[in-house]
């Protein structure tokens, strides 16, 4: 395979990841396209996932949470076995999250993912998001008294 072959299935595999997983909650194919040492940085938890049984945990708590999730990719970038994308998440806070109760509010979160690639799978990936704004639409009443009047 050319280089750019490689950087184009990397590409397609990090989006089958956001497709698939995270927009459709499809389980199975997370044995399909991560590393069984897989380790994910997921910016709002204090310790790293690692491997694909807590990595399907994550993803069945974020659709009990929002069932209705879409992810759309905005942007990808490649280089190496390095994948960035930038993303705009959708969907409807219906379940607990974090100790928060169901609000019922649509949500529409912007982040950034990094994934690394080894041997045709996801091995690690790096996920930072707009989370300040997903929990202020969720838990709005408390952030009012925080925000500034200029």
């Amino acid at each position: 395979m050319s280089d750019s072959s490689v950087l184009e299935a990397n590409k397609a595999l990090v989006r089958r990841n956001f497709e698939a997983i995270w927009s459709q909650g499809n389980l199975a194919v997370a044995d399909e396209i991560l590393s069984p040492d897989y380790v994910g940085h997921i910016a709002t938890l204090s310790e790293p996932v690692r491997g694909i049984e807590a990595f399907k945990q994550l993803i069945a708590m974020y659709h009990f949470s929002f069932p209705d999730t879409r992810f759309e990719i905005q942007d990808q970038v490649a280089e190496g076995n390095k994948i960035a994308s930038r993303w705009i998440a959708r969907g409807t806070h219906r379940g607990e999250f974090m100790s928060i109760a169901p609000s019922g509010q649509a949500m529409s979160v912007t982040g950034m993912s990094f994934h690394r690639i080894e041997n045709g799978r996801i091995q690690e990936s790096w996920d930072d998001w707009d989370a300040l704004s997903m929990f202020q639409g969720m838990t709005e009443d408390v952030f009012q008294s925080l925000s500034f009047r200029i």
